[in-house]
């Protein structure tokens, strides 16, 4: 058996495609309000069209959260920049954005504290870095 083809889902039509249960129920609440407690006809349209402006809204915060990356999260440090946190002769550990992580140097000679460093490969969870220019 062949199996299925690759999705070509973008992540905006996935976040769209998790969230259209949200907004069918929004619909439905809307329209129970409107009829229970007399409402105008609006009423009925504007709760859901709220929901759905506001889903839309948070897509730039939360979208990244759909990418669809097959590699390793730890290799999306690759290219990255950080500070070792202690000397690196040949493994220490560095501090990339606010995460700490055991790192080997592929420099020949140690790299001291405080000073820049690049990543340049991940082999499982410990980086390969070299000092970076200043």
């Amino acid at each position: 058996m062949g199996g299925m083809p690759p999705s070509r889902r973008t992540p905006f039509w996935t976040y769209v495609a998790l969230q259209a249960p949200h907004w069918g129920l929004a619909a439905l609440i809307g329209w129970w309000i409107q009829g229970s407690f007399d409402l105008p006809a609006w009423v009925a349209t504007a709760i859901p069209t709220a929901v759905i402006l506001m889903d839309l809204a948070m897509y730039p915060v939360v979208g990244y959260a759909y990418n669809a990356d097959e590699g390793p999260p730890v290799e999306r440090l690759v290219g990255q920049y950080g500070v070792a946190v202690e000397r690196l002769a040949p493994t220490g550990y560095v501090r990339i954005g606010s995460e700490l992580w055991r790192a080997r140097t592929t420099d020949a000679a140690p790299i001291a504290r405080d000073l820049p460093v690049e990543v340049v490969a991940a082999e499982g969870l410990v980086l390969s870095v070299r000092r970076a220019a200043d």
